[in-house]
């Protein structure tokens, strides 16, 4: 998650992002570069909610089917994991890099990218735009809600079980229960991941959804007051930082990764004192 996570990160937002708003006719600029460049923001994107959606459905076997856990929570079935949504995300992505067409054509090279007219008015691009749209977010969307939703249902369950024996157990004055406090910050692991995910995304699907229902096209001009970039560009940003929240949510709220941070921090902390002795 975090691999693909930083993989957004450096082709969107620096390479894509970055790129061309301070460097506007760069290598960058060259409508090959700009496809792959396009196709690969796609892909590490595809990757980054499916690796989610992949490690809900890990804590969700783990949480609520004990009796799978030992077969499917391993480090083999993780890395076939992996391996398939990376391939898989890269497969349905290469056809983003048909969808362009070279602006200009300046002594023979292709400048920078534009959208192909046949995008808006082909039945086959139509239904694959639809395709990519409920890949990633639609079915995440419901597979991170259903799974989260389940998984809760568990938890609450499980606790009301123990209350009940807790309670009639001859040790329950008052004492703290490290198990249900557990329990209590799984609840909210999940509903922050839920609720961020569908939030941070929910921009960008009403955006495509507008597009869409309006036979609008997506905004290429240049007048960046307008409503519709700002709705679009709005969009893009939060599901960007989509990308980023979900792995420092799971992660920081991991209690050896925290010690593990704090670790790496002394670490290179002694370094420097050491070296600068």
């Amino acid at each position: 998650m975090a691999g693909a996570d930083l993989l957004v990160v450096i082709s969107a937002v620096i390479f894509n992002r970055i790129t061309g708003i301070y460097f506007p006719v760069s290598f960058m600029s060259m409508t090959p570069a700009c496809t792959i460049s396009t196709v690969i923001i796609y892909a590490a994107t595809e990757s980054s909610v499916w690796l989610t959606v992949a490690f809900t459905v890990d804590r969700f076997i783990a949480i609520c089917c004990q009796n799978l856990k030992a077969q499917f929570c391993t480090d083999r079935t993780a890395a076939v994991v992996i391996g398939l949504v990376g391939l898989l995300s890269c497969l349905k992505s290469i056809p983003w890099y048909f969808m362009y067409e070279p602006l200009y054509i300046i002594n023979n090279v292709p400048w920078f990218c534009n959208v192909k007219s046949s995008f808006y008015t082909s039945v086959a691009w139509t239904a694959y735009d639809w395709f990519a749209r409920v890949l990633n977010p639609g079915l995440p969307f419901l597979l991170i809600l259903l799974l989260n939703a389940l998984t809760v249902r568990h938890i609450l369950a499980a606790s009301r079980a123990r209350r009940r024996v807790r309670a009639n157990s001859s040790s329950r004055e008052n004492q703290s229960d490290p198990e249900m406090e557990s329990r209590r910050k799984s609840i909210v692991l999940l509903f922050t991941i839920s609720g961020s995910f569908i939030l941070l995304w929910m921009t960008y699907v009403v955006d495509f959804l507008y597009v869409k229902i309006t036979n609008e096209s997506y905004f290429s001009g240049s007048n960046f007051n307008e409503p519709r970039f700002i709705r679009q560009e709005s969009g893009n940003m939060l599901q960007l930082l989509s990308c980023c929240t979900n792995t420092c949510i799971y992660a920081v709220t991991q209690r050896k990764f925290r010690e593990d941070l704090k670790n790496a921090a002394n670490y290179t902390w002694k370094r420097i004192v050491k070296i600068m002795h």
